[in-house]
């Protein structure tokens, strides 16, 4: 039996099962069951070369974002619109077959966006080259769901299943859950907090699962048994996602003002190029992209070329925009001089934990190498030499 038939199977056997608290320990065993068979689906044959028929792109720019949806749903008309670079655009499915990249000029920045092709139902386990469209999924900083306003509501949630079952977690935080295995002294469980979903006896089954008896868990908060899975997988990605409502130039007003209230949803037209200003405003919110002008001592500030942060590489710190100019710029680093709305006056002195933000100005002051032994008359070393056999004699006078 293989990989996928054994998840279904699994999977039949949570739908028979009934939940109630004498079965909840069951399922919680088959959750992980579960986890471990599609973290094994997603690693490449043994026996296999690193190399793959994957369409990864370089990194370029400040950010990266990728357009996910089924076929043709506009993913291709909106990156022409957005980047200007060409992606061909039919009326049949599948017209792109390859990952497209384009670069989207805003607010002084460059943010790469990927076209990638129209994914299927049971991407997740390789249908219709699901697998690669996904991995770069997972290298964006921001994915927009593309999805299609006179289709139904059920593709949004096929495609988010797609996405959870190869370990990308859309619009969720990581859970607050400590977990570090050890060589000996059995298993540790402790929680600061009131748990609901899950008990110290469930956990234990869980690693059993894994085969993990030496461990120490810690609960900061009231997670579920899918979180602490996660974490003990330790593969999962993280990542911010928009559902992007297109075509809304053929279905009603009421559906359009329903779907525009829906949480991290914007509805849009690319056949009249409504509503894409908001989009790419939308877009930078969601990212946090921060720019940083750098300020030379005793010069104008330099707003042609900012230094663009984000907390997603990196971090928002004088220390990372430090990084960002020079690596050795830390060390010389003697305080630096912000201006901006990070500021509480104008300049202020700040050291490298202060978090700066949009548009802020930075100068930065460098410490003063010191003159070893002192100068002019408090010298405390003479070029004399130390022995009297060493010293230079005099030319004798002349007579």
């Amino acid at each position: 039996m293989g990989i996928i038939e054994r998840i279904k199977e699994i999977e039949a056997e949570m739908a028979r099962t009934q939940k109630n608290k004498a079965t909840e320990y069951h399922l919680g065993q088959l959750k992980a069951k579960i986890a471990k068979l599609r973290t094994q689906l997603l690693e490449p044959p043994k026996g296999s070369s690193g190399g793959g028929d994957g369409f990864e792109v370089t990194k370029y720019g400040h950010g990266r974002v990728a357009l996910i949806g089924f076929p043709s749903v506009g993913k291709s008309t909106l990156l022409t619109m957005l980047t200007g670079t060409h992606s061909e655009a039919a009326s049949y499915e599948f017209t792109t077959l390859t990952c497209i990249p384009g670069i989207i000029r805003y607010n002084d920045t460059k943010i790469q966006l990927l076209d990638l092709p129209g994914i299927i139902e049971g991407a997740s386990e390789g249908k219709g080259r699901g697998r690669q469209v996904i991995a770069v999924a997972k290298s964006s900083d921001l994915v927009l769901m593309v999805l299609d306003a006179s289709k139904s509501e059920g593709h949004r949630q096929i495609l988010t299943k797609e996405l959870e079952a190869v370990g990308l977690r859309l619009n969720k935080r990581p859970p607050q859950i400590y977990f570090k295995k050890k060589k000996t002294g059995g298993i540790s469980f402790n929680t600061t907090a009131p748990l609901t979903h899950i008990d110290e006896k469930l956990c234990y089954q869980i690693l059993h699962e894994y085969k993990i008896h030496n461990a120490e868990v810690l609960f900061r908060e009231d997670d579920t048994v899918d979180d602490f899975i996660d974490v003990i997988e330790g593969n999962r990605k993280y990542i911010k996602c928009v559902y992007v409502y297109n075509k809304i130039d053929v279905v009603g007003i009421d559906d359009v003002d329903r779907l525009a209230r829906q949480p991290n949803s914007i509805v849009i037209s690319c056949n009249l190029k409504l509503n894409l200003d908001r989009l790419l405003a939308r877009m930078w919110d969601e990212m946090g992209l921060v720019r940083v002008y750098s300020k030379p001592q005793g010069q104008q500030p330099d707003f042609d070329e900012p230094f663009v942060l984000s907390a997603d590489r990196g971090g928002c710190t004088v220390e990372d925009f430090c990084n960002h100019v020079h690596r050795t710029l830390v060390k010389d680093m003697k305080y630096a001089l912000v201006w901006g709305t990070s500021a509480k006056h104008y300049p202020q002195n700040c050291g490298l934990v202060h978090h700066l933000e949009d548009e802020d100005v930075v100068q930065i002051v460098k410490k003063k190498k010191r003159e070893e032994g002192g100068r002019g008359r408090f010298k405390t070393h003479s070029n004399v030499p130390a022995r009297i056999a060493d010293r230079q004699k005099k030319a004798p006078l002349k007579q």
